[in-house]
C-alpha cells in the first residue's frame, strides 16, 4: 500500500483505504455540523454540511471505482 502513495499503481486496498477515509470524515463532519448548530452558528454549519456532502460524494465514488476494479479482476 505504501507504494501507492510513492507515486506506485493504486491498488484496491488504497481504494478501500480512500473510501475508509472519506466515510470517516463525512461523520465528523456531522458532529462538527451538529457543534455549529448548537452554538447558532449558521455559516459555520452550511460548511461542515457542504463538506460532508464532498466526503460522501468521495466515498461512493471510490465505492464505484473498485466496484469495476474488482469485477475487472473476476
Amino acid at each position: 500500500m505504501l507504494d501507492a502513495w510513492r507515486g506506485g499503481r493504486p491498488d484496491v486496498q488504497t481504494l478501500i483505504s480512500s473510501t475508509e477515509a472519506c466515510l470517516t470524515n463525512a461523520l465528523k463532519m456531522d458532529t462538527f455540523n451538529a457543534d455549529a448548530e448548537r452554538c447558532g452558528d449558521a455559516e459555520v454549519g452550511d460548511f461542515f454540511r457542504r463538506a460532508q456532502a464532498d466526503s460522501r460524494k468521495g466515498a461512493e465514488q471510490g465505492n464505484q471505482l473498485m466496484l469495476s476494479r474488482l469485477r475487472a479482476t473476476g
